[in-house]
């Protein structure tokens, strides 16, 4: 079926909603934005779904949300752990709300308990919720650190990780033989009432943190070093949310956060991207550091699985950008040489 064929299918046919046909109908005349939208099915890999919100079937949007997710219920069913469920969470991006219910309620009409976070919150939190409640797998909501007009769908395994071969391959098997008309879908009062659909709060940050703070190599540093003034920046992601009080938790008493991107938007108005990698994201937090003289500064992407850094230099002034590897190179050779003992490995 050709992308014409695919526009128009969507167009007529009774399965999609009005709002997304309204949307289609915008596009009429417009070849190019309609081959765009549907020249290809989006694809699943290993990282899962990534693409532009819209109608279409090479977007974003319910019903590409919907096919993974029923794809992937019935991965599980076909495993036999279903009674497990499915820890579902979400960042600060447009329409991961609407995703994230989606994600749940189809999981739900398919007997798959679900665990949702209430608020937009870390990827590694959904990673630690995965394995603290013991659930199979877990669906994060987010497309990274991509420009606004992105978002996607991670699935997790129920290590926490990314999901891996075998299991990527069976599971896209599982999700491309889905059509449209096989999604299942119940209200959210229904799946409430059969106890299907869990919410988690803020219980699941403080038992988070505690495990972040055991983590800590040598905390006695950081008692020594607590009024170290911090500018940190979510760069209107999921961050903003638990980093201050983590920090506060391991010690840390001189913490600045950026206010005009403390609060989550999906629309990232401050920067052209919200990626701690680029320098330029971190424009307003370097103006911060400045006026306050802070001697580090910390940014995360809006799933808050990506870090960018810049620490002071005391004989200049100037702040230094260290990048990912360079912050690999100083962890590991801490955590080889902490106790004072050089054990270069060669």
């Amino acid at each position: 079926m050709g992308y014409m064929e695919k526009y128009d299918e969507w167009c007529n046919t009774e399965f999609f909603d009005e709002k997304t046909k309204n949307e289609l109908k915008e596009m009429k005349g417009n070849e190019t934005e309609i081959k765009d939208s549907f020249y290809q099915d989006l694809e699943f890999g290993t990282a899962g779904l990534r693409g532009v919100v819209g109608a279409g079937t090479n977007r974003m949007n319910k019903y590409t949300v919907g096919k993974a997710t029923q794809g992937l219920a019935k991965y599980i069913l076909k495993k036999g752990y279903e009674k497990r469920g499915v820890v579902i969470g979400y960042d600060s991006r447009n329409s991961s709300p609407e995703f994230t219910n989606e994600t749940a309620l189809i999981l739900c009409a398919n007997g798959i308990k679900t665990y949702v976070f209430s608020e937009p919150r870390p990827l590694p939190e959904l990673s630690f919720a995965i394995r603290e409640i013991g659930t199979v797998s877990g669906v994060m909501i987010t497309a990274s650190h991509n420009p606004p007009k992105y978002n996607g769908y991670k699935v997790f395994w129920e290590d926490g990780s990314q999901i891996v071969y075998p299991i990527d391959e069976e599971l896209t098997d599982e999700i491309n033989s889905v059509n449209f008309a096989d999604i299942r879908n119940m209200s959210k009062d229904e799946a409430v009432k059969l106890g299907l659909y869990q919410v988690i709060g803020s219980e699941m940050d403080y038992k988070y943190i505690e495990v972040l703070k055991k983590l800590s190599l040598n905390p006695d540093v950081i008692k020594a070093q607590k009024e170290l003034k911090i500018v940190y920046t979510p760069l209107h992601g999921a961050g903003g949310i638990i980093a201050k009080e983590a920090l506060k938790e391991y010690g840390f008493e001189n913490v600045h956060i950026v206010p005009e991107q403390e609060k989550p938007d999906g629309n990232f108005p401050t920067v052209k991207s919200p990626n701690p990698e680029d320098p330029e994201a971190f424009h307003m937090a370097l103006r911060l550091a400045k006026e306050i003289s802070a001697d580090v500064v910390i940014g995360n992407d809006p799933d808050v699985d990506r870090i960018g850094l810049f620490v002071k230099d005391i004989e200049t002034g100037e702040y230094i950008l260290f990048n990912g590897n360079m912050l690999a190179l100083i962890i590991a050779e801490y955590v080889i040489n902490r106790d004072g003992r050089k054990r270069y490995i060669t």
